[in-house]
């Protein structure tokens, strides 16, 4: 009884000794930590960029090129057209139109019922342009009579024009606390005037989104058809095979862009182009794996029961294939990842406004040699940490997964 306590005390199941083993790779942790981190802006979405409309396609030519850390004063003139309100929801995936106008400023000044100011034009103020918005068309949106409250009253500020120094003075205060805010861009902006770092931030649900559906798309093919192979055997496997051997000649690349021309440049075919580029690998896995286990006991077991090949197949075979093909997914990851970067480079993948790493590479890697090599180097970085990470993890996954030493720890506990 004592030796029994004592065995379930120091016992662990194999799930939770390869965790634990996982756990010993440091760089295996920061890389987990860093696909998390990632997962979580990519899920996110426009909920925390800083540029909420859609596609982080908000352009402000006056401040385009900006270094790292740039801030301006911008006045937030409201739109004419009727504000579209949106869902929690659908702002996270889609984003929502901004009911603003910003305009960059230097200086300002309200004069009568008017406010006067110097556009944007970086360190030389003194050629800066003077313009001015009548106070009525900075903060309300329609051309109707509008009304804001004072206390417990109302004041009604016709847009036609008025002298009524107490409305007045009310739309001065409403615009210094609500119209005139400071933006500040942490990595700067591109040649639109678009932040860099709302750019960056979805360009990290793109990428994760085609390694995700493409590595599903691959699963799915590779493991129906390697199970099929190294199962059945037999002319099946020679079909399956010679597929395979087919589908393998060809250079991925070469083939991910064949697929890409036939199906249209877009976001849904580049998750289709790369899926049915990367389901090989699987299936070749998956068909070898399963080789080894055909003529175990259990196998012939589950025949003799006269259990149906498919339950065979899903029930008892490939449960203890998963640990190799999860590798195989974290490496195809990392794959996918790259792939797209170099379609949207090439211009056959993402297709713009949407943002994308290999985009940003390809709008900007003409400024490698001027003053602005980080506008390319930023999501270059960005691809080599992602698919850093997918390969580390996949790497101490093969570690944690491996047989003999998840074994010989089970034996010595």
């Amino acid at each position: 009884m004592f030796f029994k306590k004592k065995y379930q005390a120091g016992s662990s199941s194999l799930s939770a000794l390869t965790w634990r083993k996982f756990c010993r790779d440091g760089l295996a942790l920061i890389s987990l930590s860093l696909i998390t981190f990632a997962t979580f802006i990519a899920v996110t979405g426009y909920l925390i960029t800083p540029d909420a409309t859609p596609y982080a396609n908000n352009q402000i030519l006056e401040i385009a090129l900006q270094k790292p850390g740039f801030s301006v004063l911008m006045l937030k003139v409201r739109k004419k057209e009727t504000e579209k309100k949106v869902s929690f929801f659908e702002k996270m995936i889609y984003g929502k139109s901004s009911e603003y106008n910003y305009i960059p400023i230097n200086s300002y000044i309200f004069s009568d019922d008017k406010i006067y100011y110097t556009i944007y034009s970086g360190k030389h103020e003194a050629k800066a342009i003077i313009s001015y918005l009548p106070l009525n068309e900075v903060i309300f949106s329609t051309s109707a009579n509008e009304t804001l409250k004072t206390n417990s009253k109302k004041i009604v500020f016709e847009n036609t024009g008025t002298k009524d120094k107490k409305a007045v003075n009310k739309i001065i205060e409403t615009i210094n606390k609500n119209s005139l805010v400071r933006k500040h861009f942490l990595l700067g902006t591109d040649r639109y005037g678009r932040d860099v770092l709302s750019q960056l931030m979805i360009g990290t649900r793109v990428s994760l989104s085609v390694g995700c559906i493409s590595v599903l798309i691959s699963l799915v093919i590779g493991i129906f058809m390697g199970s099929l192979a190294g199962f059945f055997r037999g002319w099946i496997d020679d079909a399956i095979m010679w597929l395979i051997n087919v589908v393998w000649s060809v250079p991925t690349l070469l083939l991910v862009i064949v697929i890409s021309f036939a199906l249209g440049k877009g976001f849904w075919q580049v998750f289709i182009a790369v899926g049915l580029t990367m389901w090989v690998e699987v299936a070749r896995v998956t068909r070898g794996q399963i080789f080894s286990l055909r003529e175990k006991d259990y196998v012939e077991a589950c025949k003799a029961l006269g259990f149906k090949n498919s339950k065979t197949i899903f029930k008892h075979i490939l449960p203890n294939i998963m640990g190799v093909i999860i590798v195989i997914s974290a490496a195809n990851f990392s794959s996918a990842i790259l792939i797209e970067a170099g379609l949207s480079f090439l211009g056959i993948g993402v297709q713009p406004p949407m943002p994308s790493w290999g985009t940003m590479i390809k709008e900007n890697y003409g400024y490698i040699i001027l003053d602005y090599a980080y506008l390319a180097i930023i999501p270059g970085i960005a691809i080599m940490l992602m698919v850093l990470a997918f390969m580390l993890v996949g790497n101490a996954l093969r570690d944690a997964f491996d047989v003999k030493t998840v074994g010989r720890e089970i034996i010595e506990k």
